[in-house]
């Protein structure tokens, strides 16, 4: 088991507090980890989770129960979640931030005196190793746990610096002239709405500011739309007070031009404000031009945290002020021991890494995007978002295929051959598709941490930003390499799904029963409805018959053992169902497809109709048998006389004078539904074979196969399936012309003494059984009970 080293170094120490705190961080951590391992190898069993709520124990506790408390509730339900929502073993690095908070609570019991100096020299030591790190010269930090925090303190101090009479006057101030932040339309989502609340503004002072359309970046902030916005405000009386630009935002990591925003900002007296993944590119040896001008901005929020891989470390605002007051007065500094303490698991982090270890951490993700970015440029119908982002180390691609006549590009204007509403339903189409291939590939490769996301132009695409997750996951170059060999391997199933759906629409619009669902959010072949006999059209309310013929249907798609997937939906009772069928390779054979479903739905419909009118169907033949027997009866007491029917005197009757009375009886045809006398059944001894069922539907569309091949596949090419088709019935008229060959010669060459057999009369039975006709008395069958066929 792994033994924190750091925690024995603490064992060691001459302070008895720090080596006692040592050894229970010890065994605590090794305590949960030896847990986690127990929990992932023993599958069967699932532990005991004590989260239920209950009284405080009187007598307290031992430390081992709160722990394995601890441990319960954090690996408890582990089998029940995927494997991405896991708790991930974390490294040696992510022990030292950990032991810091330990510390924290440590250092905070300390005197005064030397309180203060240590989270002095603590602050002091992270901000400059900070700022030399990321080339932002002579500035300040505040260290944050909520990574917006820091873009809400700095509005804070710009608001001070802007509004002099501020602290007097309060929001008459504002009122007067009401500032206005201007945030990127690419800005990550709610960070306008957080800033209005923090800082107790209306919604009116936000300005969003729309990204390039004409030229440049889609993702880019418009600096000439800009410069207009802050002259219309001006002319209005506001007064311009922070502008946030990104390097790498969001959403592709794409970098706004922050020189020449930098300039407006100087121009018109705003404070600019950086923020961004890119920033952690600034550690590098070789720098892009576009993010190295963020070290001249006013202030900046970094996440060293995700970058270096480190838990529970907190974001980093630096900054450039010469007023303390105001940045107290802004909440940027603070007096209290506690607040400065925040950068503790942050400084014994850096120390621990060293100035190696955290440029070699995020020249290494770059590497990742890098060798991603130039392994899907050679893929097809895989289209890459920042290909010209050299600097940006996010990749964003999706999957594409062309309309016929159309333009891939995020800005495509139809051709007048294709309708509009075609190249929409193709988007959402790919869309579907793009959410599907991002989940298979998130599955199969969990060390990429893959994100799949939704943008307002190109639609639903896959994101690959390994400064966000290949510390914490271990993301190698080698997973990048089984990243593009599964995309290899999808990409067939995609193309042929995305082609196929069209053929399959058309054959379910041939097919008399079926109708086609237009859903293009399903990533599958299509969507099918079967139309019953009872089937409303026009109305979307819960159908329970068809949802019985969807469900019995559903249950024989799955038992066929096909390649394909079959769903049942909608989710939503408000519609009726249908069936959904899966992704599909190009061996598929889309009518055989379409004939099962309306076959076997057919067969189903049938089937439960027939089970339905069962019961009504033989109440009514078992009444009307009764009436018949009851008029049969009473003939027959009108043959024979009334003195036949008294005890005595009718034996002595049929002893002097027998009566021959017929057998008569009533049979229930079941497939005919019809009642049937029995007199068939007592006169020829056998019983009648009634009306033939009908073939069922599935019989008579069923295709032959292969032995081996699954359902719904194309059989052989053309030339050899005509090739194979010729052998065979050139065999089978060999064999023809032999038999017949034969067949003369046969009766000279077999004997009776050889081939013991029926005479001719008995070999003609079964026909003349069939055909209804008499058989002689020597080959019929005797009954002696007439009353047991009936």
């Amino acid at each position: 088991p792994f033994v924190l080293s750091s925690c024995g170094l603490l064992c060691m120490c001459a302070d008895p507090t720090l080596a006692e705190m040592g050894k229970n961080l010890k065994e605590a951590m090794k305590m949960l980890e030896d847990g986690q391992r127990r929990s992932e190898e023993e599958n069967g069993k699932k532990l005991i989770s004590g989260d239920i709520p209950g009284p405080l124990q009187g007598s307290g506790q031992d430390m081992v129960s709160i722990l394995q408390l601890v441990q319960n509730l954090m690996h408890g339900d582990e089998e029940e979640e995927p494997p991405s929502t896991r708790v991930q073993d974390i490294g040696e690095q992510g022990h030292i931030a950990l032991l810091g908070h330990s510390l924290g609570a440590y250092i905070s019991t300390l005197d005064k005196e030397k309180l203060r100096k240590l989270t002095t020299r603590i602050l002091s030591d992270t901000t400059l190793w900070l700022c030399r790190i990321f080339r932002y010269e002579n500035g300040c930090a505040y260290f944050h746990e909520e990574e917006r925090e820091g873009l809400a303190r700095i509005c804070r101090l710009a608001i001070h610096s802007r509004y002099e009479d501020f602290v007097v006057d309060g929001f008459n101030v504002l009122y007067n002239k009401k500032p206005v932040i201007y945030l990127s339309a690419a800005a990550r989502p709610g960070l306008g709405q957080y800033l209005c609340n923090q800082l107790g503004l209306p919604f009116p002072c936000l300005c969003r500011v729309p990204c390039n359309t004409m030229f440049g970046s889609q993702h880019q902030m418009d600096v000439a739309f800009l410069e207009k916005l802050i002259k219309d405000d001006i002319e209005r009386g506001r007064l311009p007070l922070l502008l946030v630009a990104n390097a790498g935002t969001a959403a592709v990591g794409h970098t706004d031009k922050i020189g020449r925003l930098k300039e407006l900002c100087e121009q018109y007296g705003i404070w600019l404000h950086v923020e961004g993944v890119n920033l952690a590119t600034l550690a590098l040896g070789y720098v892009s031009s576009s993010v190295l001008a963020a070290t001249k901005c006013d202030s900046m929020t970094l996440t060293p945290g995700p970058w270096l891989g480190l838990p529970a470390v907190p974001a980093v605002t630096l900054y450039k002020h010469d007023d303390p007051a105001l940045t107290l007065v802004a909440g940027l500094t603070s007096n209290k021991p506690a607040d400065k303490l925040r950068a503790l698991p942050l400084w014994l982090s850096l120390q621990y890494l060293g100035l190696d270890g955290i440029v070699e951490r995020i020249k290494h993700a770059c590497q990742l995007s890098q060798r991603l970015q130039e392994s899907l440029k050679k893929v097809d119908h895989i289209k890459i978002l920042v290909e010209d982002e050299l600097s940006s180390p996010v990749v964003v691609f999706r999957f594409f295929q062309e309309l016929p006549g159309s333009d891939p590009g995020p800005n495509v204007v139809p051709a007048p051959s294709v309708a509009p509403s075609a190249v929409g339903r193709e988007r959402h189409s790919c869309d579907a598709l793009n959410r599907w291939l991002g989940e298979q590939l998130k599955q199969l490769v969990p060390a990429s941490g893959l994100t799949v996301m939704d943008l307002e132009v190109e639609g639903t695409c896959v994101r690959f930003s390994p400064l966000m997750t290949a510390a914490a996951l271990g993301t190698r170059a080698e997973d990048m390499d089984q990243l593009v060999a599964c995309i290899h391997g999808k990409l067939p199933l995609l193309t042929c799904t995305l082609q196929l759906r069209e053929e399959f629409k058309q054959e379910v619009a041939g097919t008399a029963g079926l109708l086609y669902v237009d859903d293009p959010n399903w990533p599958g072949i299509g969507v099918v409805r079967y139309e019953h006999a009872n089937d409303d059209k026009n109305s979307l309310k819960l159908d329970p018959e068809g949802e019985k013929i969807h469900a019995g249907l559903l249950k024989k798609l799955n038992e066929l053992e096909s390649d394909l997937t079959f769903k049942m939906g909608p989710e939503y009772k408000s519609m009726k169902s249908c069936i959904y069928i899966g992704m599909a390779s190009d061996d598929v054979d889309v009518s055989e497809l379409v004939e099962t479903i309306a076959a076997t739905a057919r067969e189903i419909e049938e089937n439960s109709r027939l089970l339905e009118n069962m019961t009504e169907v033989v109440r009514k033949g078992i009444q009307e048998a009764q009436v018949q027997l009851q008029k049969a009866n009473e003939e027959r007491l009108l043959e024979e006389g009334v003195l036949r029917q008294i005890p005595v005197v009718g034996s002595v009757l049929n002893w002097f004078s027998p009566v021959q009375a017929s057998q008569k009886g009533r049979t229930f045809n079941l497939t005919a539904g019809s009642l049937e006398s029995t007199e068939h059944t007592y006169v020829y001894k056998v019983q009648g074979s009634g009306v033939t069922p009908p073939q069922t539907p599935s019989a008579a569309r069923t295709r032959q196969r292969l032995p081996g091949q699954k359902p719904f596949k194309r059989s052989l090419r053309g030339s050899d399936a005509v090739s194979e088709t010729s052998s065979v019935s050139h065999v089978d008229d060999l064999e023809k012309m032999e038999h017949l060959s034969g067949g003369q010669d046969a009766p000279e060459a077999d004997s009776p003494e050889q081939h013991p057999g029926p005479p001719a009369a008995e070999a003609e039975q079964p026909r003349a059984l069939q055909d209804g006709a008499q058989r002689p008395d020597d080959g019929r069958p005797q009954v002696e009970d007439p009353e047991s066929l009936r």
